[in-house]
């Protein structure tokens, strides 16, 4: 059943924007051969589509719209339009490691961009996940706030394997200047004008 949206707003825009929230083990697409869940148990708006993905095992703000050349700038790393992420990994990072994430790690034979990384000193505010993440008593486990300006596949879980900090959750919470928010998994609002200038300035060419 899809979970009503929260806020709806009629526009004089010649494009729908919209940011959805979207839930873990949700497909960053409209149908699937597989019928597995997608985004359209969610978003009823015709005529958008993702810019970007979101992993099937991700979580939060993706945003979905119909003008694709913005599309094209948000997935675009010559654009560099940043990604925010809160990442939990297990075992707690120390300063070499989270180093190692700033400058850049190999990954598949590529070095990623130097990544803006903080250890968060304590767990941050988020809604409980359907499936709850693996659970080792011995084993602590961390958050870190990561943004970066690129979206190879599963980027930020193969940054933190290499450096030996595995994923265990990751929640995307801004892109760009736009903001999850107090959206809840499934609920969806439309991008405001404001929000929409901004977000066009940050994909401009630098």
């Amino acid at each position: 059943m899809p979970l009503p949206h929260v806020i709806k707003e009629k526009t004089e825009w010649s494009h729908r924007h919209v940011v959805l929230h979207k839930p873990y083990g949700v497909l960053s697409k409209f149908t699937d051969a597989e019928d597995r869940p997608t985004l359209a148990a969610y978003v009823n708006v015709p005529h958008v589509y993702p810019a970007g993905r979101l992993d099937m095992d991700s979580e939060g703000l993706l945003l979905l719209t119909s003008d694709g050349e913005l599309a094209a700038r948000l997935t675009s790393p010559s654009y560099k339009v940043p990604k925010t992420y809160l990442v939990q990994v297990e075992r707690i990072p120390d300063e070499a490691a989270l180093g190692q994430l700033r400058q850049g790690v190999m990954v598949k034979g590529k070095r990623t961009r130097p990544a803006v990384v903080h250890l968060l000193p304590k767990e941050p505010s988020v809604h409980p996940r359907p499936v709850p993440i693996r659970f080792r008593k011995s084993v602590p486990t961390a958050w870190l706030q990561i943004e970066i300006h690129e979206g190879m596949n599963r980027q930020i879980r193969r940054m933190t394997a290499q450096i030996g900090y595995p994923t265990l959750r990751i929640i995307r919470v801004a892109l760009g200047p736009i903001r999850l928010g107090s959206l809840l998994p499934g609920q969806w609002r439309e991008l405001r004008e404001d929000e929409l200038q901004s977000l066009t300035a940050s994909s401009r060419p630098r």
